[in-house]
Parts: C-alpha cells; structure tokens; sequence
C-alpha cells in the first residue's frame, strides 16, 4: 500500500464521526440521506475518527468503495484498528489478520492519516514487547498512532519511559486524550454527562509528540467555559508543532457528541486568530434554516 503524504506541514482538524442523525438541522440539513454524510461532513471537515473499524472489525470492499468515491482528495481518514486485534487478542498472533484489514483500506491509499492502536486499559508494561513487535512489523507507509490506557503509563516512571523510548524509535505518535473538560464537574443528575465519564479513562494529559503527526482527542464538557479554558493552551501547542515541521491532528468530542461540530468551529475560529487558515464552510442546516 503507498500512502502519499502532503508535502507542507498542515494542520487537521475533524470530530469522532461522520455519521450522527443528532447534526442535521446544524451540521448537516434537516432531510439528509445517510449517503450524503460524508461527502457533507468532508466539506466542512478534512479528516475523522474511523471508530465503526474499531467495533465492527474490517469494512466490506464495497464499503471502503463508497467511502472512496464520496471523499475528496485532501480528506483523511483516522481509523482505529479493530478491538478484535486490541482487546480480544491483545496484538498476539494478528499479523494476517493485520494485513488484512490494511488491505481493506488499500482504496483509500492517499486519503488515510495515522492509523490508531488504542489498547485495554489493562495493557501495561509487562506486555510492551507486544507492541513492540507489531511496531517493527508496521508497513513503513502507514501512519501509525498508539493510545495508551493502563494508569503506569502516566506516572513518568519506568513503563512510560520505556512507552516513550519505543515510539520515538519507530516515530511513531503517542495519542494525546485531553480529558481534563470532561471531568472538570462531577456529572450529578446529568446522566450523558455520568455517561462520558464512565466510559472515558480519567488519567492525566502527557504532552508529547513522539513523531511527525501528533495527534490529540479532545473530550469536552457540556459548559462552553470549561471547553475553552481547556482547549486555550491547545492553541500555543499546535502552531508550536507547525513551527516544528509536525502534521498535528486535532480530533473534538463532546459527552454525546451533539455539540462536537460547533465546538471544533469555535476552536477554528480561535485558530484563524493566530494562524492563516481559511474559514470553515457554513454548516448546511444553519444555513438551511436561515432561508425560512
């Protein structure tokens, strides 16, 4: 597989999914087939989260077909490796089912960012060798991106050090989760919120670019001060990263993901202030209902 990367530096910035019936009427208008999401979604956002590969393993041909034909050329797609590799088989015995899956996405070629490998919460230190194994083996013109979950990787101790030492020396990035929004209250009778925060690892954000395409996942709040707050040292760190020669990629989530597009178009606009980025295109459902 040959996956053709831009050739300046450039900054990505997209939300979990594409798929999401709460967005019409904001992001997307208020009739809108599940066959015009994408290419609506891609016209405002250049790249996604791929969390249905993460579930439900290797999409059909056909699928990645569709995706194919809808996607315009500078869209990047972030998938994550299935839970089947990850969290049933831990990265043991993968490599063609691996293969695989990577063969699947081949229709893709220049249209996929860093492949993500989110790991249990319980794979820690002792198991590093795994993942080891899986990084030599990683073809060369994938990108690749690792999450960690397991508590002894935030503690700057041994297991991080050695996490660290071996992404570097595949340049491979360490997903930065920025969950400090998400759990900035304590969820009360708000059961989307309660919801978020179980199914959320509550550990501490470690800044670190171990490669060319940092990567962040930023899981916000319902209150908007909260998310601003939060994501203001965000934009130092990314125009830093630019200056570096780094692809950053920026991925916003809120507890349900309804207000994800308006927080990632904020946070745009707060960008646009320091750096010479175009305006995002008007989401087609407020634009929609401005006509009436």
């Amino acid at each position: 597989m040959t996956v053709v990367q831009d050739t300046q530096p450039s900054l990505h910035l997209g939300l979990a999914m594409w798929a999401n019936a709460d967005w019409r009427g904001s992001l997307y208008p208020a009739a809108l087939s599940t066959s015009e999401a994408l290419p609506e979604y891609a016209r405002v956002f250049d790249t996604v989260e791929g969390n249905t590969t993460f579930y439900s393993g290797a999409p059909r041909p056909e699928t990645v077909e569709s995706w194919s034909r809808q996607a315009p050329e500078h869209f990047r797609f972030c998938f994550k490796l299935p839970a089947r590799l990850t969290h049933e088989q831990r990265l043991v015995g993968i490599e063609a089912e691996l293969a695989d899956f990577l063969d699947r996405l081949a229709p893709l070629h220049d249209r996929l960012g860093p492949v993500m490998v989110q790991l249990p919460r319980d794979f820690g230190y002792d198991e590093l060798p795994v993942l080891a194994t899986l990084l030599e083996r990683w073809p060369a013109a994938v990108p690749c991106a690792v999450e960690v979950r397991a508590s002894e990787f935030f503690h700057k101790g041994l297991a991080e050090r050695a996490l660290n030492r071996l992404l570097i020396t595949h340049a491979v990035d360490r997903v930065m989760l920025d969950v400090r929004a998400l759990f900035a209250t304590d969820a009360g009778n708000d059961e989307r919120l309660r919801q978020a925060q179980r199914e959320k690892p509550h550990r501490p954000l470690h800044v670190l670019a171990t490669g060319q395409r940092p990567l962040v996942r930023f899981i916000g709040h319902f209150d908007e001060a909260i998310n601003e707050a939060r994501m203001t040292p965000w934009l130092d760190r990314l125009c830093e990263w630019l200056d570096e020669g780094r692809e950053p990629w920026m991925f916003v989530h809120t507890p349900d993901n309804r207000q994800a597009p308006e927080l990632a178009r904020r946070f745009h606009e707060r960008l646009r202030q320091r750096l010479a980025l175009p305006a995002l295109p008007d989401f087609a459902g407020e634009r929609q209902s401005s006509l009436f």
